[in-house]
C-alpha cells in the first residue's frame, strides 16, 4: 500500500490522566514525525489538552466532556468550519465517540471514524451501541487481542471490523541500566535508600491494586527487613494509601514518590515490578516499560496483561484482590536473584520484539490508510 500524508483528528473527552492519554500523545507525536497532519480535540480543562499544548501538538479545545446538545453543536460547527477535509477521526472515549458519530451525520463528506478501545470494561449490548461500533464507526482498534475477542464473543461484533494494536513504547528511553551502573547507585541518584525494592508505577486509583500491594508487603516485612516498597505515581487514592501504610506500620518502608517526568529512571531503581490491577486493563504501558527496563514482573491476568507477561517466563501472575498469593509471588522473586535475572532478561527480549513504538505506528498507519481510502472510494 502506498503511503501518503493523512489529515487526522484525535478526539478525547476524558479530563483525567493515565495510560490512555499517554498513548494518544505518543501516537500523535509519532504520526506527526512521519509527515501526517494531526490535530487533538479535547476539553479545555483536560489534562491531555494541557500536555499536548506543552508538546506543541496542534490542539483545539471544545466543550466535549459531556454528552449534550451544546457539545454536539460545538463539534459540528468546528468540523464545518475547517477549510480542508479530514481523512480520519480517531475517537478514544465513549462521550467523544458518540459526539463524533452523530456530528458526522451532519457533514456532507464526513471523514472515516476509527474507534480505539483502550480498556476491557464491558460494552453495552443494545441496538444504539451496536450501531455505533458496527455502522457509524468504520473500524475498531483495541489495545490488546483479548479486548478484540471479548467484543467479538460478548457483543457479537464482526471480527474483521476490529484490529488489535498494542501500545508502543520508546525502547531507547525505557532500557536497562547502562554498563557499570548498579541499582544501588541508581537509587542514590534519586535520593532513595540503597536497599533493594519492590516497585509500582501507576496512577493511584483503587483498581490499580495499591491497597492489596501494601497488604502483601506488610506480610513480607519481617522476612525481608532489608527491602523497601517504592510507589511512583499520584492520584485520588494517595491519602488513603498513606493512611493504610501508617495503619500497617510499614510507612517507614514505603516511599511515595509522586508523579515523575522521568519514570524510566525510577523503574531502573526497582528490583521487582508489580501491578496488582483488578480493573479493566488493556496492556498497561507500565508493564511494558518495566520489561523494557529489564525488570521481572508480578501482575494479574486481567484485561490483556497476558499478552505482555508470559507466566514463568517474564514474570508471575496472581489472582486479583488476593494479598496472600501476591505476597507469595513477591517472596519467590525477592529471595531468588537468579530467578529475577532470568525473568528480567526474557522480559527485555520480549519488549524488544513486540513493544517498540514503530510497530504501533506502522499498524495504526495501515488502519488509517486502509479506511480513509475505502471511504474515499465509496464517495466517488
Amino acid at each position: 500500500m502506498s503511503k501518503h500524508s493523512l489529515s487526522i483528528i484525535h478526539t478525547e473527552s476524558s479530563c483525567g490522566w493515565g495510560g490512555q492519554e499517554i498513548r494518544i500523545l505518543t501516537e500523535t507525536e509519532g504520526l506527526i514525525r512521519r509527515g501526517h497532519h494531526v490535530t487533538l480535540v479535547a476539553p479545555e480543562e483536560s489534562c491531555i489538552a494541557q500536555a499536548a499544548l506543552t508538546k506543541k501538538i496542534p490542539t483545539v479545545t471544545l466543550p466535549i466532556a459531556r454528552k449534550n446538545v451544546a457539545a454536539l453543536y460545538s463539534l459540528i460547527c468546528w468540523l464545518k468550519r475547517q477549510p480542508s477535509r479530514f481523512d480520519i477521526i480517531n475517537t478514544h472515549s465513549s462521550t467523544d465517540s458518540w459526539l463524533s458519530a452523530i456530528a458526522c451525520l451532519f457533514l456532507s463528506n464526513p471523514p472515516s471514524i476509527i474507534r480505539t478501545r483502550h480498556v476491557s470494561s464491558p460494552v453495552n449490548k443494545n441496538p444504539p451501541t451496536y450501531w455505533l461500533y458496527q455502522k457509524a464507526v468504520d473500524h475498531v482498534v483495541t489495545t490488546g487481542e483479548a479486548l478484540r475477542q471479548q467484543l467479538r464473543r460478548v457483543n457479537n461484533f464482526a471480527e474483521d471490523s476490529m484490529t488489535s494494536v498494542p501500545t508502543g513504547i520508546d525502547l531507547q528511553r525505557f532500557s536497562p541500566l547502562p554498563p557499570g551502573q548498579t541499582k544501588t547507585m541508581q537509587r542514590a541518584n534519586l535520593g532513595l535508600s540503597p536497599a533493594p525494592c519492590v516497585g509500582i508505577l501507576a496512577t493511584l486509583r483503587n483498581w490499580k491494586g495499591h491497597a492489596y500491594l501494601l497488604e502483601a508487603f506488610a506480610l513480607l516485612v519481617n522476612e525481608f527487613p532489608e527491602w523497601n516498597l517504592l510507589i511512583v505515581g499520584d492520584g485520588p487514592q494517595r491519602n488513603n494509601l498513606e493512611r493504610q501504610a501508617q495503619k500497617l506500620s510499614i510507612h517507614d518502608r514505603v516511599k511515595f514518590a509522586g508523579n515523575r517526568n522521568d519514570p524510566e529512571q525510577w523503574l531502573r531503581a526497582m528490583d521487582v515490578f508489580v501491578l496488582p490491577s483488578y480493573g479493566d486493563e488493556g496492556v498497561p504501558q507500565s508493564i511494558m516499560q518495566a520489561m523494557a527496563c529489564g525488570l521481572p514482573v508480578v501482575s494479574t491476568p486481567v484485561g490483556a496483561i497476558r499478552e505482555a507477561v508470559v507466566e514463568y517466563s517474564t514474570g508471575l501472575l496472581v489472582p486479583p484482590k488476593n494479598e496472600v498469593l501476591l505476597a507469595n509471588s513477591l517472596n519467590s522473586l525477592m529471595c531468588n536473584i537468579a530467578l529475577r535475572e532470568k525473568f528480567a532478561h526474557a522480559g527485555w527480549s520480549r519488549a524488544q520484539q513486540n513493544f517498540g513504538i514503530d510497530i504501533m505506528l506502522d499498524r495504526m498507519e495501515e488502519v488509517f490508510l486502509t479506511h480513509s481510502q475505502r471511504r474515499n472510494s465509496c464517495a466517488v
